[in-house]
């Protein structure tokens, strides 16, 4: 098993270096502590979400909710090239959290909810930012569960047209549909640096006049291969497919 990853805060770990101790206290000390039961001697990982990352182990563990790591190692990780975004239209009941949950731990780099014309989950005032919420906090979640040193933002809830400004800014930028008519998506020519944009349709399908919008925008239809996957499970399926082509699983 590779050592369990914890998270800390942004710039917590400016300035540290191999012979510090870090104490890991609040929540992420607890969870470590009282549920992980971490013991001195077992290996840890620190890590902010950015791509920073402190390998050590544990020095101390005090009272139900802190511990003292020693560092041995200190990481940065560059940002990954090219940079996978999905834009993902939002599913219904909790297949959103499910489809955060395993781009996540596939490696996706950046989700951002969309608001399609078809989707029956519609994100409005409260509703919107517990949902945005849980979604933040599932890719927190995942990136630990999947030992990742950078964590994939998730936006603010974008409308169509911010989504096709997004994809017109893309080195390349694909939808997801399941027309025969569509290219396949194994076969299209992919850049070697810069953002690929993949846009993920609900579960009605995206709709002609958004086709048209992401077409105007640079951004062609694309298929996976014979079979229809379902909105939580497509973007995760390209992400990979992506990753394996890119050479960024090689």
């Amino acid at each position: 098993m590779t050592a369990p990853v914890f998270l800390v805060e942004e710039g917590a770990l400016t300035g540290v270096f191999p012979g510090t101790v870090f104490p890991l206290s609040g929540p992420e000390g607890r969870h470590a502590v009282s549920v992980r039961r971490l013991r001195v001697g077992e290996e840890i990982v620190l890590t902010d979400g950015e791509g920073t990352g402190a390998f050590g182990t544990v020095a101390a563990v005090e009272g139900k909710d802190r511990l003292d790591v020693a560092v041995t190692s200190v990481r940065a990780e560059p940002l990954p090239e090219p940079h996978i975004t999905v834009v993902q239209a939002l599913p219904k009941g909790d297949r959103g959290e499910l489809a955060v949950e395993t781009m996540t731990e596939t490696g996706v780099d950046a989700i951002v909810p969309w608001a399609a014309s078809r989707c029956i989950t519609q994100w409005k005032g409260e509703r919107a930012a517990k949902s945005l919420g849980k979604w933040r906090a599932t890719a927190r979640e995942a990136g630990k569960q999947s030992r990742r040193l950078r964590f994939p933002p998730v936006s603010e809830q974008l409308t169509t047209k911010q989504v096709a400004t997004l994809l017109a800014d893309a080195a390349f930028a694909a939808v997801l549909h399941e027309e025969g008519s569509s290219d396949p998506l194994a076969t299209a020519e992919l850049p070697a640096t810069g953002n690929i944009v993949l846009v993920v349709g609900p579960e009605g399908g995206v709709s002609p006049e958004e086709l048209a919008a992401f077409a105007e925008a640079g951004a062609k239809p694309y298929r996976l291969g014979p079979s229809v996957l379902r909105t939580s499970t497509a973007g995760t399926a390209a992400t990979a497919l992506l990753l394996g082509r890119t050479g960024r699983w090689s």
